[in-house]
């Protein structure tokens, strides 16, 4: 009997990504040389000592900063042979973002928080998906509530809602539990983690939390601009370990 081989896509491809601000000799490396992937229906957490240079790799990766040399591919797509415009749509179209602050609208309801970017591409959202996509997140009921008639965590869903409306290849998420109390920032890490076991959705996070780091499926370790280590099936207690390691060298 032959067996089939099961093939797992990069959906994400850095090669010696480098990034350096400011001009010799006061030149400051934040990158130097990274190269790793980020399969495909899989959830990584990024994580280093501050200054490590774990949210410049988020940047750089997502498009939203340029590297100074390496490159980024996404989908096969190399970022650095695309125009400004390109990646532009790249990012709208192929992406999707979740950070710290939840970057909503005050004026708008979650329903329209979450069809904004659709509709800023030109298409017209079916209002049957909006509600799905919230209903996902737990905010079915909550569609017609403006940012401030909804909680920090549920802030933080419909933020979440709006990144993943647009059916993106990668979710990239900068520090999401942050500005949440513990118990808003578990359900926000429950939720990601639904959405790679339930949905095949690709997340990569950066976080300086242990125990948020514990429900990726893998930990990338940065540390001055180097990828320094990686952690297969994370709990708090090897994370903390390990960048406790970090910080102290």
């Amino acid at each position: 009997m032959t067996e089939t081989a099961t093939v797992t896509t990069d959906a994400v491809r850095l090669i010696d990504l480098s990034r350096v601000y400011g001009e010799a000799p006061n030149e400051v490396a934040a990158l130097r040389g990274v190269s790793t992937t980020f399969p495909a229906r899989s959830f990584t957490a990024i994580m280093g000592p501050s200054g490590s240079g774990k949210s410049t790799l988020l940047q750089c990766t997502a498009g939203l900063d340029q590297p100074t040399g390496g490159k980024v591919l996404i989908g096969g797509a190399d970022l650095g042979e695309l125009n400004e415009r390109r990646r532009t749509e790249l990012r709208r179209d192929r992406l999707g973002f979740v950070f710290q602050s939840f970057n909503l609208i005050a004026s708008l309801t979650a329903a329209q928080n979450v069809a904004l970017p659709i509709r800023l591409s030109g298409r017209r959202p079916p209002r049957a998906w909006i509600r799905e996509v919230l209903t996902l997140v737990g905010l079915g009921e909550r569609m017609g509530h403006r940012p401030a008639e909804l909680s920090g965590g549920q802030q933080q869903r419909v933020a979440i809602a709006r990144a993943i409306a647009a059916q993106p290849e990668v979710i990239f998420a900068d520090e999401p539990t942050g500005a949440l109390d513990s118990k808003s920032g578990r359900e926000v890490l429950a939720l990601l983690r639904r959405l790679v076991d339930e949905r095949g959705d690709t997340v990569v996070m950066v976080t300086h939390d242990p125990f948020a780091a514990s429900h990726a499926d893998r930990v990338l370790f940065l540390s001055d601009g180097l990828l320094v280590d990686e952690l297969r099936q994370p709990s708090s207690r090897t994370v903390a370990a390990r960048l406790a390691e970090l910080e102290a060298a």
